[in-house]
């Protein structure tokens, strides 16, 4: 997924890049102190009241915060409703940024703005993903407040999950879940899907959450604006009564926030402590994985999953939950008993052979996360097909580096292998298209000689 796949999911909730030509002028001292060392010291105060409403945050969000939060934003994306680009924004950066902390803490100075609502394709079937696009200054200001909370709730969240926090990875909850499974020898694995999840946050029950660790009014207040501002679609603007805010960067920090009670929480304190065997929770934002050494915990906690997650508005997709037989393989009479697999974050994880002759979990790209990297590869390949070959292999070389840069794990050099042999055999097949008069495979044997493509590449490895 990251690379190709993973790394767009992660901008639609609108993962921050650094960028823009002031980046150098802000890395220096931020207002009173460097951000930091407020960091610094909201993780210390979080750490010294565990449980305990902090009501005093706000005041670090000053100019300084506010020029780090600007670098911070992602500013190539698509204009908001208000058309602003960060060019413009930057004519009088400072000002801007002033005048936006200075309406932000004034009470009724801020009105959220309307979130821009578009559709893009979701895979290759009918079926479209909604899209929110926030205006510039709604992401910083969004940025700035994610900064503040941050530094509190990774004192808070538990190490079960890894997604939209700060040093956390994909291949960092990968390699947890297969070294607590190869731990554990197999057993059963309750794969977790929450249908819809970021559309489906109830406001009641997150202000209750948010007011046990945060009691700053005016970081309440804006948490409550983005809740409650409008999407403007096809013209009309409508007023959601549940989701996390659209496309804000704000929306990942309250979903984790959300999760973290709803089911970590709960795991860790109320259900290991009732079950006969060993379990483990991993989590990358909604998609979470069980893994349980007795069959009946996971029978019983799949029977609550669905009560729990429907006690606070959520609903589990009935075909994608599901409960899934992953014991270490054996023979018997009947020949070998096997496990099942399952998918987790792009891979496929399934039991195989180790060079050294032992069972041991292995990880391989996912059947359809394969698929969808191909035929967005082959469609632009058909797109770019009468542009200069040069520029087209420069920029397949891209994609092929960030397709391993995510999916080069160990064991899975097969399917890197075919992958690259795929997108080499779509390139060709749109070059000849390119006139009437079809070239020959001597000549694209020249043309893979003069362009090749790079070699698969294992980025992520572990001893197997």
């Amino acid at each position: 997924m990251q690379g190709n796949v993973l790394q767009g999911t992660l901008r639609r909730e609108g993962e921050s890049r650094d960028t823009g030509p002031l980046e150098g002028k802000m890395a220096g001292t931020l207002g009173s102190g460097t951000v930091s060392t407020k960091h610094r010291r909201i993780a210390e105060l979080a750490r010294q009241m565990p449980g305990k409403g902090l009501s005093s945050l706000s005041h670090h969000m000053d100019i300084g915060w506010m020029r780090e939060a600007y670098r911070r934003t992602r500013k190539d994306g698509a204009v908001g409703v208000d058309g602003q680009t960060a060019e413009q924004y930057e004519r009088d950066l400072e000002g801007n940024l002033r005048s936006l902390l200075d309406h932000a803490k004034s009470g009724d100075g801020y009105r959220a703005p309307a979130v821009r609502r578009v559709y893009i394709p979701k895979g290759y079937g009918p079926e479209r993903r909604p899209i929110g696009i926030p205006t510039l200054e709604d992401k910083v200001l969004q940025r700035a407040v994610v900064m503040v909370l941050e530094p509190v709730y990774e004192q808070d969240f538990l190490d079960c999950s890894y997604g939209f926090r700060p040093g956390r990875s994909a291949h960092q909850a990968l390699e947890a879940l297969r070294s607590q499974l190869m731990e554990m020898g197999g057993g059963w694995v309750l794969e977790v899907d929450v249908r819809r999840c970021f559309d489906t946050v109830d406001h009641a029950h997150l202000r209750g959450m948010l007011g046990k660790r945060i009691r700053d009014g005016v970081l309440l207040r804006l948490i409550g604006k983005w809740l409650k501002a409008g999407v403007l679609e096809q013209g009309r603007v409508h007023y959601p009564e549940a989701g996390t805010p659209q496309g804000g960067v704000i929306s990942p920090m309250l979903a984790n926030i959300y999760l973290h009670e709803v089911l970590d929480m709960w795991v860790e304190h109320q259900v290991k402590p009732r079950l006969k065997g060993k379990a483990f929770l991993v989590r990358f934002a909604d998609d979470a994985v069980m893994g349980f050494s007795d069959l009946g915990d996971a029978r019983r906690v799949l029977a609550v999953l669905w009560k729990r997650f429907e006690k606070y508005g959520l609903a589990l997709h009935p075909d994608k939950t599901r409960l899934v037989p992953f014991g270490r393989p054996s023979y018997g009479r009947k020949g070998r008993k096997g496990p099942g697999s399952f998918d987790f974050l792009g891979f496929t994880h399934y039991w195989g052979k180790s060079r050294r002759g032992s069972w041991v979990i292995k990880q391989k790209t996912a059947r359809d996360r394969f698929t969808r990297a191909l035929k967005s590869i082959s469609r632009w390949c058909r797109g770019v097909r009468h542009t200069k070959v040069r520029e087209q292999h420069a920029m397949l070389v891209v994609k092929l580096r960030g397709h391993y840069a995510y999916y080069g794990i160990t064991g899975n050099r097969r399917c890197l292998s075919s992958f690259r042999e795929q997108v080499q055999r779509a390139w060709m097949k749109w070059l000849s298209r390119r006139s009437q008069k079809r070239q020959g495979w001597e000549e694209f044997e020249k043309l893979k000689r003069r362009c090749p493509l790079p070699q698969p590449r294992i980025v992520h490895s572990y001893v197997t």
